[in-house]
């Protein structure tokens, strides 16, 4: 089982970052697939980005090279840098983990406005 804590939401201008962090409950080196969706108000749930257990990294294509993923093994977190933000950014991130069963945090919003 994996409990995953997020943070760093907000309310940020365009063209500003962010960056979001979650905390995963284990060592992620043991987690075969961490990452970031996100739901925009009235939209599905998208995939943003995401990082394997070897660290390999994909991106949607909305957000390639605007976004980074990042992990820090020593203290099971995986980061979300989100640079250039556009008002179209705007949404609830779920931070994810998939093993032989997959686990959400419970969200973190991001609003990009002026």
């Amino acid at each position: 089982q994996v409990q995953l804590v997020e943070s760093g939401g907000g309310l940020v201008q365009p063209g500003g970052s962010l960056r979001l962090s979650c905390a995963a409950s284990r060592n992620i080196f043991t987690i075969n697939t961490m990452g970031w969706y996100r739901q925009p108000p009235g939209k599905q749930r998208e995939l943003v980005a995401e990082i394997t257990s070897r660290d390999s990294r994909s991106y949607a294509d909305s957000v390639k090279g605007r976004f980074t993923i990042s992990r820090d093994i020593a203290k099971n977190t995986v980061y979300l840098q989100m640079n250039s933000l556009k008002p179209e950014d705007s949404a609830v991130y779920y931070c994810y983990a998939r093993t032989t069963l997959g686990y959400w945090g419970q969200g973190t919003q991001v609003t990009v406005s002026s």
